[in-house]
């Protein structure tokens, strides 16, 4: 297999087993699992997946990949090997897989990870599990909390508890990336839930949610106030009043709003992104 391939795909290979049983023990795999496997490659972490007696789904987009993958693990009853994009399997499945409880395990190509975590979160189906190997800096931004949060950040913890679980070097890929890894565990909300509070969100107010954090952090270095004002073109007297009723003092940049500060402004904020 060409190398050049690997890195138009953006396929490395993960050498060290302590990290394989690292990623298993994390994902708390039981027999009555189903797995939804992202990326299997030649197959390091799909052995010991199907070691614990779960059903596994792999998705490759690699053609030659998946043949090797048919071969190694032939008849085995359990596995389902899938040629796909994983972003095309989640939006337009038919398989049983996303019609019931599942876990979703994976070494993911770095530049698929934001979009990746917004089909899966976004799934009406949602995983009850997600354990992936990303990028370090990127799982640092997922988890990072106050006074330093950011767009992803916020994004991703509106959906589900985000747990960096380990680092991992690249010298433990082939070939050796640029940048080092970290496996990072995500436990989604069981309903479309705020995290402060508990209830069920329409869809409706969900994106008045994105619609406010993503003009929050246009300009993440800038007041939280003038952000608003000019993305959302709301009178700053009333932004101001708003602010007031929350108790978010006037020079709040984004970075220091918890994701319960977020659902509460944009709540605040709707009636007037309709009116």
């Amino acid at each position: 297999m060409a190398i050049d391939k690997q890195k138009r795909l953006g396929q490395v290979f993960l050498k060290n087993q302590d990290i394989v049983q690292k990623i298993i023990q994390t994902a708390e795999i039981e027999s009555k699992d189903q797995i939804l496997e992202i990326g299997p490659g030649k197959g390091v972490l799909t052995e010991p997946l199907l070691q614990t007696g779960a059903k596994i789904i792999a998705i490759e987009k690699d053609r030659e990949l998946v043949k090797f993958l048919e071969k190694r693990f032939k008849n085995n009853l359990n596995l389902k090997i899938i040629q796909a994009d994983i972003r095309d399997f989640l939006q337009n499945t038919e398989y049983a897989i996303l019609n019931t409880g599942y876990k979703v395990i994976g070494n993911i190509p770095y530049y698929l990870t934001s979009h990746l975590l917004r089909i899966l979160l976004e799934n009406p189906i949602k995983p009850k599990l997600i354990v992936l190997m990303i990028q370090k800096e990127v799982a640092e931004r997922i988890t990072t909390k106050l006074p330093k949060m950011n767009l992803l950040s916020v994004c991703v913890q509106f959906y589900a508890k985000p747990e960096i679980i380990c680092y991992v070097p690249r010298t433990v890929f082939w070939p050796k990336p640029k940048v080092d890894s970290a496996v990072i565990k995500l436990t989604p909300y069981p309903v479309i839930a705020c995290p402060a509070r508990g209830g069920t969100r329409s869809e409706a107010t969900r994106q008045s949610f994105f619609k406010v954090v993503k003009a929050g952090f246009k300009q993440p270095r800038k007041l939280l106030l003038n952000n608003i004002y000019n993305n959302l073109k709301i009178e700053k007297d009333k932004i101001k009043e708003i602010f007031e009723q929350l108790n978010i003092p006037l020079n709040t940049r984004p970075q220091n709003l918890s994701v319960q500060n977020w659902i509460f402004l944009s709540q605040k904020l709707t009636f007037f992104l309709v009116n």
